[in-house]
């Protein structure tokens, strides 16, 4: 199982807990390995193989779409637009994908609070990180958001990085919310509900 490099201080921190409680009492090792099994499955960096090409624009999260919304959107896409929101649980891949190639055209971090990730004012309050991509079929903004027990954002790329599709854009700690945002030339092809698989599921499609 390949994991994402960020994990294994925190992997090898649960492990050697783990050791030291089951050396003390076996059974206090017991019930602190499902903590150390789950860190090594919270930071699991699976190979996904789903649709490649320019006319397809992939999740940048595993998750669940939570809303599906108009917005305008005045940072890189500077227009209307439709906001994807995928909710990440603890259990999640927690590494982000680039739904598309292209440019890194823009990149902020802005500061915020850590409340839950899926309410509606998160979007603003929260700690989050934004990257625009020049695709080649056009604009995409994708915003990385803190969740309530997430203390860490990860972003990989300054802008001027040439990027593919599928490649790591990054990684989130611990529950969180990623934002795609669409312009008026893509099509969406989720709902809200609907589970999707980083760089696997077709959140949406050029038109």
């Amino acid at each position: 199982m390949r994991i994402a490099p960020e994990g294994w201080p925190f992997i090898a921190i649960g492990w050697v807990i783990l050791a030291a409680l089951a050396w003390f009492n076996p059974w206090l090792g017991l019930i602190w390995l499902p903590v150390a099994i789950w860190l090594l499955v919270f930071f699991r960096d699976p190979i996904r193989l789903g649709p490649r090409g320019d006319e397809f624009i992939l999740a940048p999260a595993d998750g669940v779409v939570v809303s599906v919304i108009s917005i305008d959107e005045p940072l890189f896409i500077k227009g209307p637009a439709t906001r994807v929101s995928i909710f990440m649980n603890i259990f999640n891949v927690h590494v982000n994908r680039y739904p598309s190639r292209g440019t890194v055209g823009f990149r902020a971090y802005v500061k915020g609070k850590f409340g839950h990730a899926m309410p509606e004012k998160a979007s603003h309050e929260n700690e989050q990180s934004t990257i625009g991509l020049d695709s080649p079929r056009g604009k995409l903004l994708i915003r990385q958001i803190a969740g309530l027990i997430a203390r860490r954002i990860v972003t990989d790329h300054q802008p001027g990085t040439l990027v593919e599709q599928s490649q790591r854009l990054g990684l989130i700690r611990f529950g969180s919310r990623v934002d795609l945002f669409l312009p008026a030339g893509a099509e969406v092809a989720v709902a809200v509900g609907q589970k999707t698989r980083v760089a696997e599921t077709v959140v949406a499609r050029w038109k």
